[in-house]
């Protein structure tokens, strides 16, 4: 049986796998064209497995003979240039061998001498190999991948890609290599090269994408032909909307539905088992959320930027050349939306950066209920094990108001977002009490969070913004309205915060499009009281 693939390189034979047919065609036809490409993109995006399956196309094909070589640049960093180039023919020297096992054949006399008799210094040495290479190639045209090319020795860069820039515009030398495919994190202007100098400027930049909707059908149907047990169709849109289709997110959710959850294979995979995988994903420790908290940490500045973006509908507009958008972005956190402003790259994502940021004691939740009563969470699950939002959320309103200025005093939380960390943190709380799930939910990207509370078959929607006007208030609303309609909820939540001089609280309860829509504008203080003129 297959199984969905979190780890390393994927093949049909053992894993479910998206096809990218599409994506293959365009980048072996580039090859084709003698393309110098590059691919930089975040890890665990199916970068190796997409270029292992182009060169096992272009080795079996039959209109023109490839001579494919794959290189492994991972362990260099740390080489001096003489031990790189060293260790770099060696493995060159094997994958010529390589090829020519596969093709059953044996090398002739003559290149066995040529090989065993070449060393490899320097990038000229290796600007000659390639030119005394190509005699023994006769019609074939080599292509060269070379993956992990982050790794390169930095006193190395430099020369190597000149050398490949060298054989690029002399169209004598173009048989070898005929096709370069360079994949790595960072692009070639992020490996520090002196910008007034480009010894790479011939590349052929390719972009490989996220899954479609389409395509996380695709693989999740391959599992049910396979064993029968089917997803219901909106499980299948929400694990494309919380992972935005990254690749490594996709399979581990449907990794964690069928091997994990322990659902009966006679079940239909239903949105109660997606809540719960959802939770485990939220809460467990993997490599890819793992390279996202790390990366997420390597600049204080980060954590004001990722939150604006979230929750200012104005945004930050795109800018590849800032140096902290253009670090978030090679990082896979965020990239640019469709109205050419930052966005966080999938709801997920945002979730685990949200938690990450969140203090694990704010130092205020023995205040969440008014001391001379008897309440407690519980009490806001009605008779029939519904929540009671109403009574739920003014106790949170009731709650920061009592607070006052301490919220100011949250470790390590920017004061302009103190409002949505305390009820993240609150709804958090609240939600593992009465053993429900939160998440966060629609369009997160950019302007606001949608929290989503799953509990006992039921769904909740919050959505929280900061106060940006009175038009992107009302505005708000019925786009909440518009959401709810498109999910079948019949009630909405709407939680503002107001960090304005002068703030104007309220609770209001109207009905939108024949949806009932309880908004709440919650002021949050400003300065405490020692700062105050």
């Amino acid at each position: 049986m297959k199984t969905f693939s979190t780890y390393g390189p994927v093949n049909p034979q053992d894993h479910y796998v998206v096809s990218r047919t599409e994506e293959l065609a365009d980048f072996i036809n580039r090859v084709k064209l003698g393309r110098y490409i590059v691919i930089f993109a975040p890890r665990q995006t199916g970068k190796t497995t997409f270029f292992q399956w182009a060169l096992d196309s272009l080795a079996t094909d039959t209109a023109e003979t490839y001579f494919p070589i794959e290189l492994n640049f991972e362990v260099y960093e740390d080489y001096t240039t003489s031990s790189f180039y060293a260790s770099l023919y060696r493995r060159i020297y094997e994958e010529i061998k390589r090829v020519f096992e596969a093709r059953s054949t044996v090398l002739s006399s003559a290149l066995s001498e040529f090989l065993e008799n070449t060393k490899l210094t320097d990038h000229v040495a290796m600007l000659e190999f390639f030119q005394q290479f190509a005699e023994f190639l006769g019609d074939e045209k080599l292509i060269l991948i070379v993956d992990e090319f982050d790794g390169i020795p930095r006193d190395a860069l430099r020369g190597f890609l000149r050398s490949l820039r060298t054989i690029y515009v002399h169209r004598s030398m173009r048989k070898c290599p005929y096709s370069v495919g360079i994949v790595g994190v960072k692009n070639v202007t992020q490996l520090n090269l002196d910008r007034s100098i480009s010894p790479f400027n011939i590349q052929d930049e390719f972009t490989l994408p996220n899954f479609t909707l389409e395509q996380v059908r695709e693989l999740l149907t391959q599992y049910t032909d396979e064993v029968s047990q089917t997803f219901a169709p909106e499980v299948i849109e929400n694990i494309h909307r919380q992972t935005a289709g990254q690749p490594f997110l996709v399979n581990r959710f449907a990794q964690i539905l069928t091997e994990e959850v322990g659902i009966p294979r006679n079940e239909t995979i239903q949105m109660a088992h997606f809540a719960a995988a959802h939770t485990q994903l939220l809460e467990e420790t993997n490599a890819n959320i793992s390279h996202l908290l790390t990366n997420i940490r390597r600049n204080p500045r980060f954590e004001s930027i990722l939150m604006r973006i979230a929750s200012y509908e104005a945004g930050i507009r795109f800018n590849p050349d800032d140096a902290i958008i253009d670090e978030l972005t090679t990082y896979g956190v965020i990239r640019k939306g469709s109205d050419r402003m930052c966005e966080i790259l999938n709801p997920i994502y945002q979730q685990r950066i949200m938690q990450a940021f969140k203090p694990i004691v704010n130092g205020l939740e023995h205040e969440y209920f008014p001391e001379d009563t008897q309440q407690d969470f519980v009490d806001y699950l009605t008779s029939m094990g519904r929540i009671n939002m109403d009574l739920l959320l003014d106790n949170f309103r009731d709650f920061i108001a009592c607070a006052g200025f301490r919220i100011l005093l949250v470790p390590n939380t920017p004061k302009e977002f103190v409002g949505q960390y305390l009820l993240y943190a609150y709804l958090d709380q609240f939600v593992q009490l009465v053993h429900g799930h939160i998440y966060l939910e629609g369009q997160t990207g950019r302007g606001k969070i949608d929290l989503a509370i799953f509990h006992n078959a039921q769904k909740y929607i919050v959505e929280t913004k900061i106060w940006e006007g009175q038009r992107h208030y009302e505005a708000g609303k019925k786009q909440l309205a518009a959401y709810l309609k498109l999910e079948g909820v019949g009630e909405g939540y709407y939680v503002v915060f107001d960090h304005r001089t002068e703030p104007e609280p309220r609770v209001e309860t109207e009905t939108i499009d024949g949806l009932t829509i309880r908004s709440y504008v919650i002021p949050v203080v400003q300065e405490v009281p020692s700062q105050q003129t």
